[in-house]
């Protein structure tokens, strides 16, 4: 997925204790229902046959401790020993989660390159900002990039004009205007001679 030597992404410590406590969270918070949940993610790190075992054993059993809760009356016994069993399942699923998580966090090998990808490592060439914009009348600045080769000699400039722009009509709208101005002034005079 990451390609030939590419290392996957690695976690900052913040995601790594924010999807601990979500995870632990999971088990305690839903009274059990869900203690399959850090069980699970105990299976994905380690892969072992017994982590999968409990995962799959802890499912059915929380569904049957919930039933039996559920159909059976309060003042029964049994239904005391099914929820307490559900607790119990919810506390060793999340200290479980918790302990296997931590120590396969404090286990995992520094995240820095092999001796075999340190001796062939190479600097990697960037590409150079963009250079600013030139203002009006100047030549645009030749594009530069840092590389490590042999440099590029720059392409000629040739300016190109720009085209003519037509003339503006605005001074004949202007005495248009003003020609509709004096019709108007003409007018209110008229109509104020005439009170």
């Amino acid at each position: 997925m990451y390609g030939h030597g590419a290392q996957p992404p690695t976690r900052t410590s913040g995601t790594v204790i924010f999807l601990r406590v979500l995870i632990a969270a999971v088990g305690i918070l839903s009274c059990g229902m869900l203690a399959c949940l850090p069980l699970c993610r105990v299976a994905m790190l380690r892969g072992k046959a017994r982590d999968w075992v409990m995962a799959a054993v802890s499912l059915p059993l929380s569904i049957a401790c919930l039933a039996a809760v559920g159909e059976l009356p309060e003042d029964d016994l049994w239904s005391d020993i099914a929820l307490c069993g559900l607790l119990l399942l919810a506390a060793y699923s999340t200290v479980y989660f918790l302990v296997v998580d931590i120590t396969q966090h404090r286990a995992a090998p520094p995240a820095g390159p092999t001796p075999s990808q340190a001796t062939a490592y190479a600097p990697p060439s960037y590409p150079a900002p963009a250079p600013p914009q030139p203002g009006y009348g100047y030549p645009p600045a030749q594009p530069y990039a840092v590389t490590h080769s042999t440099p590029v000699p720059p392409a000629p400039y040739n300016p190109v004009p720009p085209p003519p722009q037509p003339p503006h009509p605005a001074p004949a709208r202007i005495d248009q205007v003003r020609a509709e101005l004096d019709e108007l002034s003409d007018y209110l005079r008229k109509h104020e001679d005439g009170r």
